[in-house]
């Protein structure tokens, strides 16, 4: 019997720039951890320029934005993708949907209590940059998952991402994952060049969760819109995403409210409670 006060593991996967390929981790890491058995939902967040569906060759009828309208409910709009996994998709070239305003955030956020019973894990694909909405879903999380990749800028806005948590909202802790390396020192070192500045400048804990290598087999999947971990299960990047889902396996759930807006927040009141 499902525990119904068993809180759910919710990570956002963010970066700073575009380009890192953040929703590649979120589409694959969802994957990886459906195969392990998790329900899992992947939330589509980039809200105005949607890309999840389109990386995974879906066409939703309906998306967040008729969530927030009123239109329909939250489980009305999820699209099963393989066993365990449903993604929650955005909507594409609508301008309103990235300027929603707090009270709009926090509605979409406590829409997802009404799946807390059927979910294990919540995986967040955040937009670029460090806009209202992006620090709206990072802050909702449990864990930040920082993407980073070898160019100067993704190193820079990484920071930039971390400092501004950090400063305005007292998160101290953040994993970051290298993305698209050649070798496993090349992470590495990308880490240690975001850990030099951190540690030079802001109070926050970082953690190195690997690595994901350079595969050309990413472009051909996105190209034939399957996620890589589907379309060519035995490559060197799917082993790195199963890997990489293991260690997040492998996480503490948080088990008390943090006291600001955040997922499945009732489930952890509820939780935190004696029993009698």
């Amino acid at each position: 019997m499902i525990d119904q006060h068993r809180p759910v593991k919710v990570i956002a996967v963010t970066g700073g720039k575009g380009g890192v390929g953040k929703t590649n981790v979120s589409v694959n890491l969802a994957i990886a951890l459906s195969d392990l058995g998790h329900r899992t939902v992947l939330m589509d967040a980039d809200l105005g320029l949607a890309n999840v569906d389109v990386l995974l060759g879906l066409r939703p009828k309906k998306n967040i934005s008729d969530v927030l309208s009123g239109e329909c409910g939250l489980k009305e709009v999820m699209l099963d993708v393989c066993e365990n996994l449903k993604i929650v998709p955005a909507c594409s070239g609508t301008q309103e949907m990235t300027a929603l305003s707090p009270h709009e955030h926090a509605e979409l956020v406590h829409a997802f209590s009404e799946v807390s019973d059927d979910i294990d894990a919540l995986i967040i694909d955040t937009a670029a940059g460090i806009s209202d909405s992006v620090v709206s879903f990072v802050k909702a999380a449990q864990e930040v998952l920082v993407v980073v990749c070898d160019e100067p800028t993704s190193i820079t806005d990484a920071y930039a991402l971390i400092k501004l948590l950090n400063r305005d909202y007292k998160m101290t802790r953040f994993r970051v994952l290298a993305n698209m390396v050649r070798t496993d020192t090349e992470g590495r070192n990308m880490f240690g060049k975001l850990l030099t500045v951190t540690d030079r400048f802001l109070d926050v804990t970082l953690q190195y969760v690997g690595s994901i290598p350079y595969d050309e087999n990413v472009r051909k999947a996105v190209q034939r819109q399957v996620a890589v971990l589907k379309a060519f299960p035995k490559s060197k990047v799917s082993l790195a995403y199963r890997q990489l889902a293991n260690k997040v396996n492998g996480w503490p759930v948080q088990t008390v409210p943090r006291g600001h807006l955040e997922f499945f927040v009732e489930r952890l009141v509820q939780g935190a409670r004696p029993s009698d």
